[in-house]
């Protein structure tokens, strides 16, 4: 087998000594992030030991290599260490807890230096070091954004919108076959009320009329969901992101004015630019194409049932927002959370290695 140069290497989480949740004699870290340093705690047991009683101290380098290895993945650049230097300070007793924490101190394009340090719950300095990575290249790994129910919530007002533009024409339009629609696009759900032998210059009047009236009710009442300005401000700059919305344009550039997040985004793909809704994968695929990513690289992030069908049938990774739809609905994503302050980047990171 020829060799392989590492930015051909697909890397994972899985079996790593450190980090890997599937190494059945390995630490099982789980690293977080905050925004500036990521943090993680160990307590060593017996099978540790150095000396007697006593932390290996092989153990407690390799802790503090991975950890500066994640702090430099955080800023959305693949590593691989060249030099550390190790300071240990005081004996790390089996069975006390070790706080760990790493943060970059510096990144060009060609190298980046963390600095790692583990400490005892009193604040007693086990060990701390300094190390220099060379840089592989950026990560490859691309988010993917909805933007109704997951960055916006802006449900009740799409709900109210249809509901009296389908009443003005006489027909009924309940909650029930919201949730059942709410993020197709907006001819599906005229033809999924209306029948499928609706004339197409009705679709598109009752479709008109229906975003002039959702977007008078929700102009000035923009907010983002909990959580999401957060991890928007946590991934800028480090991971390609997009924002790909079944929504009309116009929709997607009065949102994203009034919060003022275009700049967040690599690419912006609406519902106007596809010909099939979701669940097809379409809306999903040419995003992928647009920012040059493989699909198997990409995580998802939406909040309703068919918004996950399309994502997974693009062949990416989905992390399901359980705003509005039942839990269960949602079983194909990769993971459901309840809300988005449950994240941050790590997390993310995480589905797509180890899903």
């Amino acid at each position: 087998m020829r060799n392989r140069s590492l930015k051909e290497v697909e890397y994972t989480s899985g079996c790593c000594f450190v980090c890997g949740q599937n190494n059945p004699i390995g630490l099982k870290l789980e690293f977080v992030y905050d925004g500036e340093k990521v943090e993680s705690e160990f307590t060593p047991q017996q099978f540790h030991e150095g000396w007697t009683g006593f932390t290996h101290g092989g153990i407690l380098y390799t802790i503090l290599d991975e950890a500066n290895f994640y702090a430099i993945l955080c800023h959305g650049l693949d590593c691989v260490t060249g030099t550390s230097e190790v300071k240990f300070r005081h004996p790390a007793p089996v069975g006390e807890p070790i706080q760990i924490s790493a943060q970059v101190t510096q990144k060009t394009h060609r190298v980046a230096k963390a600095k790692g340090m583990l400490t005892l719950k009193d604040g007693t300095i086990i060990a701390e070091n300094a190390s220099l990575f060379y840089i592989v290249g950026k990560t490859r790994i691309t988010i993917m954004w909805d933007m109704d129910g997951v960055l916006v919530d802006s449900a009740s007002f799409h709900f109210a919108a249809w509901r009296e533009v389908f009443s003005r024409r006489g027909v009924k339009f309940s909650e029930e076959d919201f949730i059942k629609l709410f993020g197709s696009r907006n001819d599906f759900i005229v033809r999924s009320i209306l029948g499928q032998n609706i004339l197409e210059e009705d679709i598109k009047s009752i479709v008109q009329e229906k975003e002039l009236e959702f977007r008078d009710k929700i102009k000035g009442k923009v907010k983002l969901l909990p959580g999401a300005s957060r991890l928007l401000d946590m991934l800028k700059g480090n991971l390609k992101m997009a924002l790909v919305s079944s929504a009309p344009k116009e929709n997607i550039d009065l949102i994203i004015s009034e919060l003022n997040i275009e700049e967040y985004f690599d690419c912006i793909v609406s519902g106007h630019e596809v010909a099939e809704s979701k669940p097809s994968p379409e809306i999903y695929s040419l995003a992928a194409q647009r920012l040059g990513t493989n699909p198997r690289n990409c995580l998802v992030i939406e909040d309703s049932p068919l918004g996950v069908k399309g994502a997974k049938a693009a062949g990416m990774k989905c992390l399901a927002v359980n705003h509005s739809h039942p839990q269960q609905s949602m079983i194909e994503a990769n993971i459901v959370v309840n809300t988005l302050e449950d994240m941050d980047l790590l997390s993310l990171l995480k589905i797509v290695w180890e899903s």
